[in-house]
Parts: structure tokens; sequence; C-alpha cells
């Protein structure tokens, strides 16, 4: 079956759409292309994801965000048609907690349906906080049938907004693999939130990490973030915009005012890198033999770099590489 899967992540930079064959033992990806956000709606989707659209607002764009993922969907190759499409929709809420959790993605899947004439899926994370779940991640399967190595403990990292990992552990070699999913905190979402702060909205990103590896990272800021109670909660546990988005970088540009934005990156960046290692070292088990770094923080080098030394400072050995390598 072909199956189209449409994707935008808490970073709220752009549609992802995979247009995949799906067999019983494999999975292809056949093609894959990728649709910006215009500078309008997403400013209106941060606006919704950061607690400042109305109701009325929200319901609006909840409709214009299904349009634009119709339209993105038909950027795929006119002759090869899928039979089904799987929607995430965009993230603008997300509470984790265990007594009332809630999740509320938005981008109205009947527009799909009516362009594409074929079933969509959607709402996913709300189906799994109905069966007990916390709605994220939800890549576990996927990650364990295209990973998952008889003999080996590989770890696969997801960077989008927020960073959350897959633990693959198959060291023992025998049997099913010990499988565990969480998120580890943040990603992309403070350093690009920063970076758009800092470069008065000319830049979404920092590029390959270039601002970041021009400063120092503030060493005694870092120990502080690092005590967060996020990174210390047992498995399973999600988080989004509501512990590490605007809240937090409006508190840490205060912390860091001192700092040129070279060091405010930097002090950022290695955020990301040390709080990741830092569950791996409370969290699992035994450390992993590989980590396979996927989503877009893959592309920031400096981020790599930062991850590699951190994960190999406790176990020497340990591989660490991105999707694209594979």
């Amino acid at each position: 079956m072909l199956v189209l899967g449409i994707m935008s992540g808490t970073s709220i930079d752009a549609v992802d759409c995979a247009l995949c064959r799906i067999e019983k033992q494999s999975i292809r990806l056949i093609v894959q292309w990728q649709v910006g956000f215009p500078p309008k709606l997403r400013a209106r989707l941060h606006a919704a994801a950061g607690n400042h659209a109305t109701s009325f607002e929200a319901g609006q764009l909840h409709h214009d965000l299904g349009r634009f993922y119709a339209k993105a969907a038909l950027r795929g190759p006119k002759e090869l048609k899928p039979q089904l499409v799987g929607l995430h929709g965009q993230t603008i809420f997300h509470n984790p907690d265990p007594q009332t959790p809630a999740t509320w993605q938005i981008g109205e899947p009947a527009y799909l349906a009516e362009a594409l004439r074929v079933p969509v899926v959607s709402n996913f994370r709300s189906g799994d906080i109905a069966a007990g779940g916390q709605g994220a991640p939800l890549a576990t399967m996927f990650h364990v049938r295209v990973f998952g190595k008889r003999g080996e403990h590989v770890c696969v990292n997801n960077l989008g907004g927020i960073s959350n990992v897959t633990s693959i552990d198959w060291s023992q070699g025998r049997g099913a693999p010990r499988v565990l999913s969480f998120d580890t905190g943040p990603a992309n979402m403070l350093i690009d939130m920063a970076m758009r702060n800092l470069s008065g909205g000319r830049k979404t990103f920092d590029r390959n990490g270039a601002w970041a590896s021009r400063g120092r990272a503030d060493e005694e800021l870092l120990r502080e973030w690092l005590r967060h109670p996020f990174f210390r909660a047992q498995p399973p546990k999600s988080t989004g915009r509501e512990l590490f988005g605007e809240p937090f970088l409006h508190s840490a540009l205060r912390q860091m005012k001192g700092l040129s934005p070279f060091d405010q990156m930097a002090t950022l960046t290695e955020f990301t890198a040390r709080s990741l290692a830092l569950n791996y070292r409370l969290h699992l088990k035994t450390l992993p033999d590989r980590v396979v770094v996927c989503g877009g923080g893959g592309a920031n080098k400096h981020l790599i770099s930062a991850i590699r030394r951190e994960v190999q400072s406790s176990n020497a050995n340990a591989v660490v590489q991105t999707s694209e390598d594979l």
C-alpha cells in the first residue's frame, strides 16, 4: 500500500511529506518533499502554541492549516497517488500530567480527504492518551523495525523542537529487544527561538551551529538549568512548549543578559546536548552502543559534535551518527 505521511513538528518551520510503500516485512521511502510555512501562517501558529490565540482565532487557524496541508500533499508526484494518508497535525497544546492528560493537534483533515479522495487517519496523540499513553513520542514501532539490531543497544534520537529517544536494547542478543521511548527535553526549540530574537527575525535557526561554535557556554547557568525536575522524572514522560518554550526562553534570556549573542547560542545548544546525555545516564539500564540522530537538529554540526562528546564521556566506544549517514 502507498501511504502518505504528513508531519509538522514543534519547531513550526515546515511541513514534511513522505510517500512510503508499506509491505508486510518492509517500509520503503518512495519520495519525500517539504513545504515551508508562509511567514504569516507561521506567526499565527507560534501565537496559538504560545497561548496567545483566542478560541475564534484557533478555530479559524485549524481550518486554514488543513487547507495548507492539502495543498502541500498535492505537490507530490501526480503519477503516484497514495491509498491512505496519516496526518499528525500541528501541536499547539500538550499536557502530559498523568491525572489530567490532554493534547491538541490542529489542521482539519477533511480538506485532505476531499483533495485526495482517500481515507485520512489523524489525531494519533489523542488516541494514544485515551489508551493510557502520553501522546508522545509516537515513532517507536518504526524505529524498532528500521534501526533495531540484534546484539546491540541502539538509541534513535529525534531532534525536532523537542528531543525524544527510542532506546532499543537488544544487547542480550536473543528474544525481543527491551524498548523504552520518552522525551529528553529541548532540542531545536530554544535555539531557534533565541536565533529569531537575537537576529531581529532575520534568521530562523543557527545554520550548522555557526553562532554557537563562536561562543562559550556559561557553565553556571547550565548547572542550574540541568537541575530542572523534568530531567529526573522517570519515563514514560513527554514535554513541549509548556516547559521548554517561550516562558523558559524569556527567563533564560534575562539570565544571559550579560553574555554575547554567540555565548547565548553556545549555552542553549549545550543545554540540548547535555540534557539528552543526562537522560541516558539517569533512565537507561545500559548506555547505548550506537546513537542515531534524526530530525532537523541532525543538520546542526556543532550540536551533533556536542552530543557525541557528551555520549562518549559515558561510553567512549559509542558511535554517534545521523540518519543521513544511513
